[in-house]
């Protein structure tokens, strides 16, 4: 399998995975060709087939996290905006009452829950961002639970940091947020696809997620599970035609509609449709893939001179994004010899400022990032690894020899 531009080693898929699971460009291809249709827009054969498509989807996705009620999925644009819909959602609702509102992260989380929470302040919205270690990136679920207050309506935190590749304590944390009766909104961004999440084992109230990335899915999707009841109190973000009850001028309360205004992005769901049957069929081998690559990446890391490794140095607290700094290039410059050596990755700040202000690497523009995922092969993670040590052993020698 090529890479996009010629033989190029891919390492951006905590941004979106690539390659795509092999159904899914036929399937997109034939829905734009010979479908075209939107569900509960008419009644004819292929509204009924993109209604099917869609139920479908929602069917798998259930399935994958233990989910009972298929409707309790919310299909979205993508991660981003299912986390806007629940935390907007949950401050609109409780702003109505009256009550002051206080909500709760962490320093490690990505501005899809930072940039929400914060433009909330403007409206009176208090937020309490909880420490994380300074080594690891790892949260004290008893630093949650001490931030938790009697006005706290929603803890908001996420699975798998897109910096660090640090794995939180999911379960214990949503069992200090069911102690104190808050809901738990976990972000999925960097983990559903690549770990094993069970909503009711992990104690996980509303759970956001992306199709684009380890569900091997199109861009464009994404998707919230509402655990039922959840919905009285999370007031809909965006209004308008639903295809049901159309006898009604204000927004249906039924699950999904309440919160899906407008034509669905039928190509991608069904894309992402055909993304999550592929990957249901080998999910297991597809999962201990990434483990494996973690765990090899992790290996061949710590054994190159003159580079850091942020967060987890043991493969069961992380997964294989890997952020790094090197002693004598800056994350640029390192991003710019790999691509010389056709491995693509991302340096920069990474959409989370504050992690990177824990870790000490805000002021010097961030960390170069490799992330692999479970279709990323042994020759691509030998070629980068051996690209990285090349790059890292010659900027040394130059440095010394100044």
């Amino acid at each position: 399998m090529t890479a996009p531009c010629g033989h190029r080693r891919y390492f951006d898929n905590a941004a979106t995975s690539w390659p795509k699971a092999p159904p899914l460009a036929s399937t997109m291809r034939r829905w734009v060709d010979l479908v075209a249709a939107s569900p509960g827009r008419g009644a004819y054969r292929e509204v009924q087939e993109a209604t099917e498509v869609m139920d479908r989807c929602r069917e798998r996705l259930s399935s994958l996290i233990g989910a009972t009620h298929s409707n309790s999925i919310v299909l979205t644009l993508n991660c981003t905006d299912a986390l806007t819909l629940a935390i907007d959602g949950m401050a609109r609702h409780a702003r109505r009452s009256g009550r002051p509102v206080h909500m709760v992260t962490s320093m490690l989380d990505h501005n899809s829950i930072l940039r929400p929470l914060h433009g909330l302040e403007s409206d009176g919205v208090r937020m309490t961002v909880v420490p994380v270690d300074q080594q690891t990136g790892r949260i004290d679920p008893d630093d949650v639970s001490d931030a938790i207050e009697s006005d706290t309506i929603l803890v908001a935190m996420h699975h798998g940091s897109n910096v660090s590749g640090t794995l939180q304590p999911i379960a214990e944390i949503g069992a200090r947020c069911r102690h104190h009766g808050v809901p738990f909104l976990v972000d999925a961004a960097q983990t559903l696809g690549r770990r094993h999440i069970h909503i009711d084992a992990m104690n996980i109230d509303l759970l956001a997620f992306p199709g684009h990335k380890s569900l091997l899915g199109p861009l464009g999707t994404g998707g919230l599970w509402i655990r039922p009841g959840l919905e009285d109190v999370i007031d809909p973000v965006r209004l308008g035609g639903t295809g049901s009850r159309s006898d009604l001028p204000v927004q249906p309360t039924e699950l999904p509609d309440r919160y899906e205004a407008g034509s669905h992005n039928m190509p991608g769901i069904a894309g992402l449709d055909a993304a999550l049957g592929w990957m249901l069929d080998q999910r297991e081998s597809l999962f201990k893939r990434e483990q494996r690559v973690t765990e090899w990446m992790l290996d061949r890391l710590l054994a190159i001179d003159n580079i850091q490794i942020i967060g987890p140095t043991t493969p069961d607290l992380r997964c294989a994004v890997f952020s790094l700094t090197c002693d004598h290039l800056s994350p640029f410059e390192l991003a710019d010899a790999l691509e010389a050596h056709d491995v693509l990755t991302r340096a920069g700040l990474h959409c989370a400022p504050f992690a990177h202000q824990t870790f000490g690497t805000l002021d010097r523009g961030g960390t170069l990032r490799l992330s692999a995922g479970s279709l990323t092969t042994n020759d691509d993670v030998e070629a980068a690894m051996d690209a990285l040590a090349t790059t890292v052993s010659q900027s040394t020698k130059v440095a010394l020899a100044i």
